[in-house]
């Protein structure tokens, strides 16, 4: 296909965190990264979203802490379980943080969902812009994105949702083929006869 920007969403596929490997993304190639990430749907313009950015010393300080909570909150855990909650943001070169930091005095005309959804679509698009740019990555959510102290070591509110912890690095191979969904299974045209 030659329009690259189709190819680039008809080919993107997540590439899972364990199999990216060095190098990331360099300052300008992040810098792109993060500028298609931001040119999402944003009704009434209030950027109801936040990334933060991690390099591998944050990442590894950040897999103590949620090492820590873990453990806390399941004292029966192996130490090899409490293990693989401490590597897990380190897994990859780069790790981008996306939260949803919904405005309430605007809830009357953008209701939280639609700021929500425009923090997903930053996600979206970090993920293509780093498949352009001949990266991989994957966009995982899990325990640690729904823990209030998680939350509050990363400096959110209780309030503040994490909507993604986003692993970007090369692909050390190619990802298999995914089954796609059968598009008479989740498509259907409306029309006002069908009454």
């Amino acid at each position: 296909m030659k329009n690259s920007t189709i190819n680039h969403l008809l080919t993107r596929r997540s590439v899972l965190a364990k199999n990216l490997i060095e190098p990331g993304p360099n300052k300008e190639e992040l810098e792109i990264i993060l500028n298609a990430a931001i040119r999402v749907p944003d009704h009434g313009r209030i950027e109801p979203w936040r990334i933060q950015i991690l390099n591998k010393r944050s990442q590894s300080s950040l897999g103590k802490v949620i090492g820590g909570v873990f453990k806390k909150n399941n004292p029966e855990a192996s130490e090899k379980r409490i293990q693989i909650e401490i590597d897990k943001p380190s897994l990859s070169p780069l790790l981008l943080i996306v939260t949803s930091y919904p405005d309430n005095n605007r809830f009357d005309k953008i209701p939280e969902l639609e700021q929500k959804l425009s923090s997903a679509a930053v996600c979206q698009n970090i993920l293509i812009a780093s498949h352009a740019l001949n990266y991989g990555a994957q966009w995982l959510t899990g325990w640690a994105a729904y823990s209030k102290e998680v939350k509050q070591i990363l400096g959110h509110e209780d309030f503040i949702d994490i909507i993604g912890f986003i692993h970007i690095g090369k692909s050390e191979k190619t990802p298999n083929e995914r089954k796609r969904p059968v598009f008479d299974a989740i498509i259907s045209k409306w029309d006002d006869n069908q009454k």
